[in-house]
């Protein structure tokens, strides 16, 4: 008889190419600049989210053809037609937006690449009615698009949030909140779905996700099937903040959900694992003051292990 482990039965990886995308030693760094961007072309754009999520967010696919490549972690800019309201005569800013595909895109061949956007709509705080002059330009372009429609793309830009995979044992550990989500997708779908020659994952993928409710999960039929093939190097901590209460009673954020897991993320980080966090820039606040309470409960000093962490490398934020 032979038995095989849940491991060895998980389902094959999927192929992917060209695997000269592997060959850079040196990510790509902003191919295409604002003055002369790359018009790029939408393949797909679906709602990634249920019917109770607050707010709307898409799942949108470009197609660059394989001409603007990137590395998991990078952001695309993308130039939302029309012109800048500030500046008459002149197109509107970029908007750098997180990639949330591998470098192969959801197509496995290197001609696509995925964003994950939330449309910014702005609510009256005397009315309560939408206004939809200020609403988000380039966030209602995206949400709006429909296939075929052509797209400005800058980039790809960024090296803070790349994956170090010099040693393919590492453990990571990813804190997001909302569309945060994004690049670790690709982090997860190039550790778990995809047959990377050059990089085969055997170590620990540890994701915390904050988001609303559990309509407003994003990417979760993903990350479900990594658990149930992967148990051993993949964890998955979700924090919904209108469903669960932390343990002093209280909406459950993403940072309770790590003081829940304290004392492992700390053993973690001192074994050099890395952490990573991306979404809007408020949640770095109150995730600082739970990572420093926890330190001095534990008798150590935040601000050094702090310093130490980000000598190190392993520290990596991107926030927006």
């Amino acid at each position: 008889m032979v038995y095989m482990s849940v491991q060895q039965a998980s389902k094959p990886k999927v192929a992917v190419s060209p695997l000269v995308l592997e060959d850079v030693e040196e990510p790509p760094l902003n191919l295409y600049k604002p003055k002369g961007p790359y018009t790029a072309t939408i393949l797909s754009v679906d709602r990634l989210v249920g019917p109770k999520a607050p707010g709307e967010t898409c799942h949108i696919v470009i197609d660059h053809g394989g001409n603007v490549p990137y590395w998991e972690g990078q952001s695309y800019g993308v130039i939302p037609p029309g012109e800048n309201p500030k500046k008459p005569g002149t197109p509107n800013n970029v908007r750098l937006y997180s990639i949330a595909s591998t470098r192969y895109g959801d197509f496995f061949d290197g001609k696509t690449a995925s964003l994950c956007v939330r449309r910014a709509v702005y609510y009256d705080p005397e009315t309560g009615e939408e206004d939809p002059s200020k609403k988000g330009v380039c966030s209602n372009f995206l949400c709006d698009s429909k296939p075929g429609d052509k797209i400005q793309i800058t980039g790809p830009s960024g090296k803070i949030m790349l994956l170090p995979e010099d040693d393919p044992n590492a453990t990571h550990i990813m804190i997001a909140t909302g569309t945060g989500v994004a690049p670790f997708r690709g982090y997860l779908r190039r550790m778990f779905m995809e047959n990377v020659p050059t990089f085969k994952f055997g170590g620990l993928a540890w994701l915390f996700l904050g988001v609303a409710n559990t309509d407003s999960l994003l990417y979760d039929d993903e990350f479900t099937k990594y658990l149930q093939e992967y148990p051993d190097n993949f964890r998955y901590d979700r924090a919904l903040s209108r469903e669960q209460k932390n343990q002093s009673g209280g909406k459950m954020y993403v940072q309770d959900k790590i003081e829940e897991y304290s004392d492992e993320v700390f053993k973690l980080l001192d074994n050099g694992a890395h952490i990573y966090f991306c979404g809007l820039k408020g949640m770095m606040p109150g995730i600082q003051d739970t990572l420093k309470r926890v330190a001095e409960q534990r008798g150590e000093n935040w601000e050094e292990k702090l310093s130490q962490l980000k000598k190190n490398k392993q520290w990596h934020v991107e926030v927006y």
